[in-house]
This record gives structure tokens, sequence and C-alpha cells, in this order.
């Protein structure tokens, strides 16, 4: 908002050639201030930005609030690859905040440029390589390029050089090049020029290259050698000579080598020296039969596709005595048994040896020198035949020969004629032990001692036994008897070659304390038996085990404290434990501490005791159900430092309990009435058979109570006074001129009578079914219907846990026999 025309001469358009250097002045302007400031500015020219986006220009002060633009050099303006025109946005500031921005338009003039060479002549001095007997032809392609896109023209200098430039720039040979009469090299001077003159030149360096068109020619005349035979590798033979005449002036370069198959001679490829190479025999085939040799010598003068000449050369071997008796086998390995008798024969040498020299007196032969380690135990019978004996008998166990398996003997067998060739036989006798001893344990029995505890796979111990036998014979470890048991055939395993006992299965102390095995060793051939007790060391492994491990029943909200809790006691055993050391707690679901067990530690019984009362009024307990899980230690007897150091075990049982409440007390200002409690069973659809068996049942018990109901009630009338009164007061104050009406009150219980669990009574040790929802129980395979013992339960139930319940219970017991029937049988009829 408070910008103001402080650049003076701006915008503008200006110019610039392309290529300019650094430095070069593009434009010149002012800037004026305002007279509040301090005639200077706060923000000098700047360029902001320029489209497009360059680092070409940079304003740059003259004095006196003068500016101008200029080239910086770092970006070459190109006319032809880059934009012709920029937009400079020209800031500036002065020190009284006022600010001005313009544009400063710079256009790019085309100026004229020499032409490029381009390709391999833009960056080097080309060299071209004529080959010699070229018929003319183009060589080579001149590319030079112009940078405002001119037609150029190309020329050649010096104009007497045997070479043409055309107008496209392709330079063409004129004539067939002689290597041997005419220059090797020409330097021509290609120059290329656009139409206005301008022009760019470049060197081309144009070789002759020499090729091969004469044949080589041998100067050697000599073409028969002799040699004598068995001449070492690298023996001089005859230097093989010849000439080129291509190369007359200079070294010839030319190559040797043999055409036919030869093993016996090779000749250097560069001088032609022939040498021995391979072993010249005189006595093998074929030299045996033809002592003569020929070689075709081949002379090129390139290494393929050259000119070439060939001569042939015959090399005479002359027969020398040169070969020594050979056996074959030169080795010889034989067997014998140890203690075998003195003099018997092992071998005889000129079965297997020979010589092959021509000369007959040259080919015989005789054996000396047995020696080696042990030859004092044999002998050569004669020099000529070569046979072996044996001069006394050995014994591998003998301390002078123990560790001696094989002797290793040597025999010469020599020429006699000179010069005494000779070779070496080895002869290697090994002497094959016999197995004299049985082997023998280190012990007669052995004892281990191992926990019962102890690991599958351990090792609990080791057997030894040794051979007298020379050399120490492997012996293999097994166990043919014992080590097992009814249910294992095998509990232990003994490693065949270590003797290592381990065992395969656990130890149990309480089924056997003790393992007797027999343990043989065995040589291959001769047997030895020891026997090997094992002692099962006992370790407490065995948990407390506890009847019933399971058990579920109600107790009610009542139940007085210190009570044993339905008669419930477990009975523990452990076969490794004491009675007197089983420890018992409840470890999970005894929430505030309501129970405990008595005796907690010290015998293999306890029983389960109330330890608090219930209260739920007060909102200390909310649980109804309990499940308690017990757990029984054996540690009772243990101190504290001995639980950390030796086994605990412990067994669990569960128990499941419920709480039941008393029932809601029922007031009611009708004197004398008659509560009956009505229990309605309900049946899963698939034990359809279940009311019928509890509906027959129920009516053979009726009948049953209708009986008994009967006759107590004539052996009331007859022994006891008028009912309703009990030691002469009344049981209820009722008006006696009208007999008041009875309320019945009926109380609907559904009970799913689906037993799905089944517990061991304590007390009894009977089996009974329960279920786990509503508490319900019943003797298992009881032949007494279940819904009697049910309704019977409930109306007890009922009865104890309701306030008038309790006043009621309290008159009874002051009545006489009679009374008690006379009610009975008020209650039943209605429950029935």
């Amino acid at each position: 908002g408070r910008r103001a025309g402080l650049l003076q001469g701006l915008p503008a358009i200006s110019a610039v050639e392309e290529n300019a250097a650094a430095g070069v002045t593009v434009y010149t302007f002012n800037v004026t201030v305002s007279p509040l400031s301090s005639e200077d500015v706060a923000v000098l020219p700047t360029i902001l930005n320029s489209n497009p986006l360059a680092e070409a220009f940079v304003i740059e002060p003259k004095g006196n609030l003068e500016y101008r633009v200029v080239t910086t050099g770092n970006l070459v303006l190109d006319y032809e690859t880059m934009p012709n025109r920029f937009d400079l946005q020209i800031f500036v500031e002065d020190t009284a905040g006022r600010t001005d921005l313009n544009i400063l338009t710079v256009q790019v003039t085309d100026k004229n440029e020499s032409p490029v060479f381009q390709g391999n002549m833009a960056i080097q001095t080309l060299t071209i390589y004529v080959l010699e007997g070229t018929p003319p032809a183009r060589i080579y392609q001149v590319k030079a390029a112009d940078p405002e896109n001119a037609k150029l023209k190309y020329s050649l200098l010096p104009a007497s050089v045997p070479f043409s430039v055309f107008e496209n720039g392709a330079i063409f040979s004129r004539k067939e090049f002689d290597y041997e009469k005419e220059p090797h090299c020409y330097f021509l001077n290609i120059t290329v020029t656009d139409p206005d003159g301008l022009n760019s030149t470049k060197t081309v360096n144009i070789k002759i290259i020499n090729i091969n068109d004469e044949r080589p020619y041998f100067t050697t005349k000599q073409r028969i050698y002799r040699i004598p035979e068995e001449q070492s590798p690298g023996t001089f033979v005859a230097n093989v000579t010849a000439k080129d005449p291509d190369d007359e002036g200079s070294p010839s370069r030319l190559f040797y080598s043999i055409q036919s198959s030869e093993r016996y001679f090779s000749i250097d490829p560069s001088t032609g020296v022939l040498l021995v190479t391979g072993r010249i025999d005189r006595d093998d085939l074929p030299l045996q039969l033809h002592p003569n040799i020929s070689l075709i010598v081949r002379v090129e003068d390139s290494p393929s596709s050259g000119h070439a000449s060939e001569m042939e050369i015959t090399i005479i071997i002359d027969d020398i005595n040169d070969n020594p008796p050979e056996c074959n086998p030169s080795t010889f390995r034989k067997e014998a048994n140890e203690n075998t008798a003195a003099g018997t024969f092992l071998l005889e040498l000129r079965n297997y040896c020979k010589d092959i020299d021509v000369d007959p007196s040259n080919n015989q032969f005789d054996f000396t020198g047995l020696s080696g380690f042990g030859s004092n135990n044999f002998a050569l019978e004669s020099t000529v035949s070569g046979r072996l004996v044996m001069t006394e008998s050995i014994d591998l166990e003998n301390p002078a020969n123990q560790g001696v398996e094989v002797y290793s003997l040597t025999v010469r067998v020599q020429d006699t004629a000179s010069p005494n060739y000779s070779n070496i036989i080895h002869i290697y006798i090994r002497i094959k032990p016999v197995n004299e001893f049985f082997p023998v344990f280190s012990n007669l029995s052995y004892v281990f001692n191992v926990p019962e505890i102890a690991k599958v796979g351990s090792t609990i111990g080791r057997v030894s036994a040794r051979d007298k036998d020379w050399p120490p014979s492997g012996i293999t470890y097994s166990i043919v008897a014992g080590g097992g048991t009814r249910n294992y055939a095998n509990i232990f395993w003994i490693s065949p070659t270590k003797g290592h006992l381990k065992i395969l299965s656990r130890l149990d102390y309480e089924t056997a304390q003790k393992h007797i095995l027999t343990v043989q060793a065995s040589d291959q051939e001769k047997t030895a038996t020891a026997s090997v007790i094992v002692n099962v060391l006992e370790v407490n492994d065995e948990e407390p085990v506890c009847l019933p491990n399971f058990y579920s029943f109600q107790i009610p909200v009542s139940l007085a404290v210190g009570t044993n809790i339905n008669g419930f006691r477990i009975e523990c055993q452990d076969r490794d434990s004491e009675p007197r050391s089983f420890r018992y707690f409840i470890n999970e679901g005894n929430v505030n501490n309501h129970f405990t067990f008595s005796p907690s530690a010290g015998s293999n019984t306890s029983r389960l005791i109330l330890a608090s009362r219930f209260d739920y009024e007060s909102g200390l307990d909310t649980n109804w159900i309990y499940r308690l899980r017990v757990y029984i230690t054996d540690d009772n007897l243990l101190s504290a430092r001995d639980k950390t150091a030796r086994l605990v075990k412990t067994g669990t049982v569960t128990l499941s309990l419920r709480v039941i409440p008393n029932p809601t007390t029922l007031i009611t200002t009708t004197p004398g009435f008659t509560l009956v409690t009505k229990r309605e069973n309900l049946y899963s659809g698939s034990a359809w058979y279940v009311p019928f068996v509890i509906t027959l049942g129920s009516l053979l018990f009726l009948g049953l109570l209708g009986y008994l109901g009967f006759l107590l009630a004539t052996w009331v009338r007859t022994h006891c006074p008028p009912a309703g009164r009990a030691h002469g007061k009344p049981l209820i104050n009722a008006p006696e001129k009208k007999k008041p009406e009875k309320d019945v009150v009926v109380t609907m219980t559904k009970l799913n009578t689906v037993f799905d669990g089944q517990a061991r009574d304590p007390v009894t040790g009977r089996m009974y079914e329960f279920n786990t929802q509503s508490g319900a129980r019943r003797w298992k395979k009881s032949n007494e219907p279940l819904q009697l013992e049910l309704a019977l339960q409930a109306t007890s139930s009922a009865m104890d846990d309701s306030g008038q319940g309790t006043e009621r219970a309290e008159a009874p017991s002051k009545k006489g026999p009679s009374e008690k029937g006379k009610e009975l049988s008020a209650e039943t009829k209605p429950a029935s």
C-alpha cells in the first residue's frame, strides 16, 4: 500500500548479445528517494526472481543512487539453446519504508558462430589406418554442425596428397597404396566453413598399414642329426633358421612349428631352436625297431593364415645301456598269521622282475640288501631267485613285538652290467592277529545308585572290559538279561562301544527298588558277562491322592461356626510319604476365609469346618456359591530349609458349595394356617422316562404313607388327648364356636432334575448324583424314588428357614406323640 515510483527508467526493455562475458552492462537505472528518507536506500535494488529463473544477471551500484544490470557469466547465454527473453523483477526500499517493484525485460540477440566439429574429431586428433593394396574408396566421414544451422563447405590441404574431401565431408583415397614404395603416413588439414566465412580446422592422420604378401624360406642346409637316447629335457638338437622377403632391412617376425605329431621334440616358435622335451627310450617300441625320427618343420610369417614353407628333418637315436631291472609290481603286500612257524615261504621276487635292455649282457640282475624294521625275522634264500622266508615265529602279545602289525622291508634289485642300475622293492608284511583271549570286565559286578527321578536318557554308570589280544579288538557291549519290567520291555540301554548305561524310561521306587542286569562284552568271537545292580533311590515324586477329589453340596446360611460342613472329610494317600506328612490349605475360592480344614496338618484325613459365619445383611458377603480349590502337600514333616532343597508334591481337591438362604418370613393375621410347599419337577424331553418312574414310585409311596397314617390315627384316638392341646395349653388361641379357615400358601419352585455330576459321600462312601445349578442330589442307583426325597427336603428347609416355621417347630416339641402324628398327617396330605 506504500508503493511509490522509486525506480527511474523502469519498466524497460534491453538487449544483450549471446555468449556475453561476465560484467557486460545490460541496462542502467536510477533510484529516487523521498525527502523524508536519509537520501539512501534500506534495501538495495535486488532481482527478486526472473522468468525463466536464471542466475545470468546481477545488479551492481555505480554510485549516487545509480545502478546497472550486468551479466554474471555463471550461465552463458546461448541464443540457440536457451530462452531469448528474461523478465527480471527488481525490488527496492528506501529508509522511509517506501518500496517499488518493476520489471526489466532482457532480450538475447543472435550472433554468428563458427562451425563445430562433431564425433571423434571434436575431442582429439583423428588417426585413420589404411591397408596397403586397398583400392580407392571412402575412408572416413567428417561430421560438423553450424550453430545457426547454415550449410557448410569442406576443404582439404595440402592439395598434393592422394586424398579428396567431398562437399558432404566424405574423405576418399584416390589410389592403391604400396607400403614398400610410398610414404607410410599422411597429415591432412580438414577445414569446414559457413556462408559468412567463419571456419574451423582439424588435422587427420592417415597411416598406411603393411600387409604380408611374401613367402618365407629356410636358410638351414643340414637335414640329418644324431643324438643318444635318454637325453634330458631341454637338450639342444639343432637351430633351424629362415627369412621373409617382406621384412628386408628389419628383423623378421617368423613363427616355427612342428607339423607331425611328435612327443620327443619341440621347437621354439620365435627362434627355431629344436629341443628334447620327452624321454627318448631306444629300447621301447617303436624305437626298438625303427630308431629314426622324422620331423616336418614349418615356418610362417604370421601366427595364422600367413605365407608358409616346410622342411623335413631326420633325427637318428643311438642306443645306450640305460635300463635298470624293473619289477611289476614294485610294492608287495603279504599277510601271515601270528605264531607262524619259522621257514615258511612268503614270496619269490624273480617272478615279478625283468630288464628290458635289448642287449642280453645288460639284462642280468640279482636281489640283495634285505633291510627294514623287523628284517631279522625274514631272509632271502637266494640272491638269484629272491625267495623270501620267515626265520622265526612272531607273537603280537610279546612285549618285544607289541604294537607292531606291519613289517616294512626293502630289497634292492640291481643290474649286473655297468653302470649297475638298480631299483628298490618294497615289501609290507602284515601279521594277522589271532583271537586267543576272552574279554575280561574290570569288575565282576557293578552297583549303581540312581534316584527314581533321574531324567530319561541320562547316564547312570559305565562298565568296561579289556581283551589281552593285540591289537586291542573293538569290544561291543549289550544287555543280555534283565533290564525290563512288566510294563516296559527295556528300561536300560547300554552304549555298544563305550559301555555307558542309560535309562530309557522313568524309574519308580514304589514299583521296583532294584534292577539286576546281565551285561555282555564281545570281541566278535569270544564273550564275557558281568552283573549290574541298579538300586533305585527313593525320592518324593508321588502326589497325594485324595478321595473324593471333587464334591458338591449345599449348606444353610445359618450354619453354626465350627460345624463340620455336611460331615465332609477327605482321605489322602501318598505312596512315598507318611500319613503325618500331609498339610491342607485352601488356595482358591475361600472368599472372606469362611472355610478351613481340621486338622490342617499331620493327618491323612481332614474335615471341612465353617470358620466364620456368613454376613449377607451388611454386605460383607456377596457370593452364594463357593468353588474351593484345596491343595494337599506332603511337606508337613520337613523343615523350612528342607522344603527348599527337597521335592514337594501337591494334590488337589475341588469343592463346590452353595449357601442356601433363609426363606422370606410370612406374616399373616389369620389364626391357624397350614403352610404347604410344592415343588414342580421339570424334565428335559430326552429324559421322558423320568416322570413315569417318579409318578409310579410316588403313587406306591403315597399308598404306603396313607396306610401308615390310618394306623397312626387309630392309635392316637385311643391313647392321646384331643388334638389341639399339649400339657393343658391351647396350641392356637382361636374362637371356639367358629372353626377358623385354613389358608393354603403354595410356593412353586422349578427344579431341573437332570443330574450332571457325581461324587462320593465321605461318611458312607456311597456315590451320589447332583445337579450343579439347583443343588438337588440323589443316591446313585438307589431304589428310593427321588421326588419324595426332594419334596421332604424342600418342605423341611422352608419350615426351618421361615420365622413362623420356627415358632411352629417349637410347639411340636411340647406335644405328645399323638399331636405329632396328627400334625404329620395334616402336613403330608396337602403336600401330596
